[in-house]
């Protein structure tokens, strides 16, 4: 059984544009769009059409939210506190990303057995960022991992090993439709959350976090309950099983650091500086 995603030949060439482009920009945030241009061997027209159709922004709006001092931005500008936002589901205003989110947490015991007794589907797609691989139980995603920066193998063995007991089935078309509402946006979904009671507590906080927006993880453990348990929240974000729909990519640090992310930082900045250019105001 081969674990390597497909690559549709136009999907893949656009990502492998973007992931370059992404690093020169992420080198250096002030290089022109003909130096840009210049290094992935393209006229500065034919860039800006495919980035701009790629991410939704011009290469020079994505520019400025790559900038180090974005977090801190994010942070001072786009800040929300948990305790004022709604716990029973939210509606994303973004253009990508206008999805509706329901949310069903399995019995402890069902983590505790490692999966015993559950079927997971599971299959490759393509994303913004890279290669994802999305698992899914009868009752909705319960896995989103990214191979961009790890490799496509490393990712199906670290979901594999949240539910070492369950049986896994590849099945891309039955989870296509899925995929298509997660990273191509609209529709509603439903997730299914496998972990511990403690680390469900801090997942369904981060669902709370409203698209485009940034908390901490103290705010997070306050609005959990537990205020002191800061570094617990942090290990709980970093074990979230499902990238992007439930944004742990969205809990930075007091400081304005970015923290650790799980599937890669280059990719947690991108999905960061992907939700502000395509949610705020005026955005092209």
């Amino acid at each position: 059984m081969s674990h390597v995603p497909p690559h549709d030949p136009s999907g893949s060439y656009h990502f492998n544009v973007m992931r370059r482009a992404l690093d020169l920009i992420d080198a250096n945030p002030h290089q022109s769009l003909d130096d840009l241009a210049r290094a992935l061997d393209m006229s500065p027209a034919h860039f800006q059409r495919t980035f701009s159709g790629w991410v939704g922004v011009s290469p020079k709006r994505y520019q400025q939210y790559l900038t180090l001092d974005h977090a801190r931005r994010l942070l001072a500008e786009r800040f929300t506190v948990l305790d004022t936002v709604g716990e029973t589901g939210l509606t994303s205003g973004g253009r990508l990303h206008d999805l509706f989110l329901r949310w069903e947490a399995m019995s402890p015991g069902t983590y505790a057995s490692g999966g015993k007794g559950l079927t997971i589907r599971w299959g490759w797609f393509d994303s913004p960022f890279g290669p994802a691989l999305l698992m899914a139980t009868e009752k909705g995603i319960c896995g989103i991992g990214f191979a961009s920066e790890t490799g496509p193998e490393p990712a199906m063995a670290d979901l594999r090993s949240r539910w070492p007991n369950a049986t896994y089935v590849e099945d891309t078309i039955a989870l296509k439709a899925l995929a298509d509402a997660a990273f191509g946006g609209g529709g509603d979904l439903h997730l299914s959350l496998i972990g511990a009671p403690f680390q469900i507590k801090v997942w369904e906080a981060l669902l709370s976090i409203p698209t485009g927006h940034v908390t901490t993880y103290s705010q997070i453990a306050g609005a959990i309950g537990k205020p002191r348990a800061v570094r617990a929240v942090g290990t709980a974000v970093g074990r979230n099983p499902i990238s992007w729909l439930i944004p742990c990519h969205r809990a930075l640090r007091k400081s304005g650091g970015l923290g650790g992310y799980h599937w890669g930082l280059p990719v947690k900045r991108a999905m960061l500086a992907w939700e502000a250019a395509t949610t705020e105001d005026g955005a092209a």
